[in-house]
């Protein structure tokens, strides 16, 4: 990476737009400007109205570029929802060389060879991870490169979406004056902002609490093994607490945030408090064990469904070590407490932390993806760059099509 290179991350989420940009260094790369807006036109990680979501791109972008300093054009764009799926497969090539030994194009073509797999019209490839090479019976192994053998085999995580909602999300960056420099499926951006090389080595659950959604990415041996999105989030629990309070939207937010515990048992005394009603002119005494009591049912759904997905899709004998829970729905109190019941292993939440400039404010579970973005981003087939030098891939064919369209 050249020095002084400018990175950005565009996570466009259902509460809330980011913006992060970077700039290479010396030291690595370091977070040089940020900014958000709310976002109004997305739900569910889908686009609802292109016309808000494009207005919350700009704005979150031109606050980001005023702290920066800078201009930019190109970003890396966090996608979600329920059209994402994922399957793992495998690959297998014969070595080219005369002297048997492994090259870059022997690796990319067992990439490729792995990414055959039935695939309707409506769906695109975000990735293909791989997640370790086979050379002639030997497994586990993590660079084939330079060595020798006459058979390759690679076990590969592939992640598709829907091509028509990418394709929204993608014309909305277009119009915010943007180019997408390519698409990340958003837990992979938390988890380069979040976990430690160690943490998915061993195993651990990397589960992304957003507002219209909840992304799960599964790591073990230092890949990911499983993917997924359920479609319960943060605001949920907000429109739970709206209707049961009888109170606005933006009133049992606030009641969320302040009063708000995801605690299976309460760990204080009973509390009482006063919530504005749905006209604003009064208000109405709430005690903390109501608030418990919608409050609750909801996060432990939203746990039991992670994990009836998670145990659907893993060996049996697949070992796991930890949660980790980011995203905004982190903040909710005890939330990690009742995950750790759920999950029967240790919980902690994460933010982001493996990158330079990160100030106070930045250091919070909610721009865990954004943050991760600028990280994961560059990573070549982790999210195809558009300059040719990953020509053919799967985003490269998903961004011709969709500028054919545009055009």
């Amino acid at each position: 990476m050249a020095r002084g290179e400018i990175i950005a991350g565009l996570d466009i989420g259902t509460t809330k737009t980011c913006a992060v940009i970077a700039a290479s260094g010396p030291d690595g790369l370091e977070i040089i400007g940020i900014g958000e807006a709310p976002s109004t036109g997305m739900r569910k990680g889908v686009v609802t109205d292109l016309e808000e979501t494009v207005r919350a791109i700009e704005a979150a972008t031109e606050k980001a570029e005023r702290m920066a300093g800078v201009h930019v054009s190109h970003v890396y764009v966090g996608v979600t929802g329920e059209h994402i799926q994922s399957t793992n497969n495998r690959g297998v090539v014969a070595v080219s060389g005369d002297d048997r030994e492994v090259i870059a194009a022997d690796v990319k073509r067992v990439v490729d060879a792995s990414k055959i797999i039935n695939l309707a019209a409506d769906r695109q490839i975000i990735h293909a991870l791989p997640r370790h090479y086979t050379i002639d019976g030997q497994d586990g192994v993590t660079d084939p490169l330079g060595m020798s053998g006459s058979r390759l085999e690679v076990d590969t995580h592939i992640i598709t979406g829907g091509a028509t909602f990418i394709a929204n999300v993608l014309k909305c960056v277009h119009r915010a004056g943007l180019e997408p420099a390519g698409i990340v499926f958003e837990p992979l951006a938390s988890s380069a902002a979040t976990l430690l090389s160690e943490e998915k080595h061993v195993g651990c659950v990397l589960l992304d609490i957003g507002g219209g959604t909840t992304d799960i990415a599964v790591f073990a041996n230092g890949g990911v093994i499983h993917s997924a999105t359920i479609p319960v989030g943060g605001n949920i629990l907000s429109n739970d607490i709206a209707l049961g309070l009888k109170t606005t939207a933006a009133e049992a937010e606030n009641v969320k945030r302040t009063y708000g515990s995801g605690l299976t048992r309460p760990d204080e005394a009973e509390q009482t408090f006063h919530v504005k009603t749905l006209d604003g002119r009064s208000t109405r005494e709430v005690t903390s064990a109501q608030l418990r009591a919608i409050v609750l049912p909801r996060v432990l759904e939203m746990f039991r469904l992670a994990k009836s997905n998670i145990v659907e899709r893993l060996p049996r004998d697949q070992v796991l070590s930890e949660v980790v829970i980011t995203g905004g729905g982190a903040h909710l109190r005890g939330i990690e407490t009742t995950a750790a019941e759920i999950f029967g292993l240790p919980v902690r939440i994460g933010v982001p932390a493996t990158i330079a400039g990160l100030t106070d404010s930045v250091k919070q579970p909610e721009y865990a993806t954004a943050v991760g973005l600028v990280l994961f981003g560059p990573r070549g087939e982790a999210a195809p760059h558009l300059n040719g030098r990953t020509g053919g891939t799967a985003f490269a064919k998903l961004w011709t099509w969709f500028t054919s369209i545009w055009n």
